[in-house]
């Protein structure tokens, strides 16, 4: 009974999702508990005049300035996942978009200099502990699978005058913005001003310091085209 209902609710959002044979009853029913219980901390938006469609909330999730972020349906945001929108354009998460535990996704932390805007596709997965800035703006988009610790930085720090403090130097903003359909592996960083074309993979541990061309596979340090995808 409990394996019907817990399908039920889950193909909902993806028809095709099946179990594995080896997951028992016992394991079903913690699942649709811990997620009863994330879907309860999701109404705590209704507190600040806002409507969440089935959002799910882990453990001591922080949120910033709510009244600017967009909540699609069946966004989970893992256990302590910090959210901060101060960001001239909104902070979006677009439906089906799930956020793994000790993330960060800031738009910005300066009040002088506020970022531009965040906005995450549907159907995108990032692993635990990512950082997502949104400084000059970073996009993400639809259906990109995404490993652990994936670092964005949309922002520089000016550093050519030596007679001044690097820090009192200001910032300068390009942004980022990231194909759709992807598959980012673990520990990757990209910069400022890099485009990601549609249907790259991203190799573990690689840097991106450039644009990139779609349907390419991409590594290293700093990282480079390794293949096509097309034959």
């Amino acid at each position: 009974m409990i394996n019907s209902l817990v399908l039920k609710k889950i193909q909902q959002k993806n028809p095709d999702f099946t179990f594995d044979k080896k997951v028992n009853s016992k394991v079903l029913f913690e699942l649709a508990i811990q997620k009863g219980i994330q879907r309860i901390r999701g109404y705590k938006l209704l507190l600040f005049g806002q409507f969440p469609n089935k959002l799910f909330l882990g453990r001591k999730v922080q949120l910033s300035y709510q009244s600017n972020i967009s909540f699609g349906a069946y966004v989970q945001l893992e256990d302590f996942v910090k959210v901060s929108a101060l960001c001239k354009e909104r902070l979006v998460f677009g439906n089906n978009v799930k956020i793994g535990a000790y993330s960060q996704v800031i738009a910005s932390t300066s009040f002088n200099n506020i970022g531009e805007f965040i906005r995450i596709g549907d159907n995108v997965g990032i692993g635990e502990f990512a950082y997502l800035g949104g400084g000059g703006g970073l996009e993400i988009g639809a259906d990109c699978i995404i490993g652990q610790y994936l670092s964005c930085h949309p922002e520089n720090h000016n550093y050519k005058d030596t007679d001044t403090l690097i820090r009192l130097q200001g910032v300068n903003r390009q942004g980022i913005k990231i194909g759709e359909n992807c598959w980012i592996g673990a520990k990757v960083t990209i910069l400022d001003g890099v485009t990601i074309g549609d249907n790259c993979v991203i190799a573990a541990g690689a840097v991106v310091t450039k644009s990139m061309p779609a349907n390419t596979v991409i590594g290293g340090i700093p990282a480079k085209v390794l293949k096509s995808r097309i034959n």
